[in-house]
């Protein structure tokens, strides 16, 4: 077997959004490219390692995500692999008999770009309101302009510490119940 393909990185945070309209506003001064709401079902399978989850969207096609990330409220570095599923009943039918599945989350999310980052406005089935940061870097960045992107927006979003969420949205409905 040759090597796996290196995985891709960002720097992320994730925070309550407690005036998802005003969010919305801050989106749209900074002149972020607003590419509307998508809905979006992520099934999250139990692995040893890491994570793996199932993303189904509308709009959008199916696809698997790899990812290590550490549980921490600041922003942190996430690393993952994203591969195309043909049929999303066969894949998750397949990986649940094999492997279980953790939990499931669904939402809707308010998409938008700024520069690199991926700002996701979020509304979770049974969590709330929430807003996503992502910078996504390129292969050869040391992270160190994607981490100033994500404090940048931290501050025109005006997020304070008592708002970041150290876990994921499977990690926390899993904790709610």
């Amino acid at each position: 077997m040759g090597t796996l393909p290196l995985a891709r990185r960002n720097i992320e945070l994730k925070a309550t959004d407690e005036h998802p309209e005003r969010s919305v506003e801050v989106c749209r001064e900074l002149g972020a490219a607003d590419h509307g709401v998508i809905w979006q079902r992520d099934t999250y399978f139990n692995v040893a390692h890491g994570g793996l989850k199932m993303r189904e969207e509308s709009p959008g096609k199916p696809h698997l995500i790899q990812f290590e990330r550490a549980d921490q409220p600041q922003q942190r570095q996430s690393s993952y692999r994203i591969t195309s599923v043909e049929n999303a009943d066969e894949m998750r039918a397949a990986l649940t008999a094999s492997l279980g599945i953790r939990a499931v989350v669904e939402k809707h999310r308010h998409l938008f770009l700024w520069q690199q980052v991926r700002i996701h406005l979020d509304e979770v089935e049974g969590l709330g309101h929430f807003i996503e940061l992502e910078a996504v870097a390129p292969a050869e960045s040391d992270l160190k302009g994607e981490h100033r992107l994500i404090v940048q927006l931290r501050d025109a979003f005006a997020i304070t510490d008592d708002r970041l969420c150290a876990t994921g949205y499977a990690a926390q409905l899993l904790i709610s119940d």
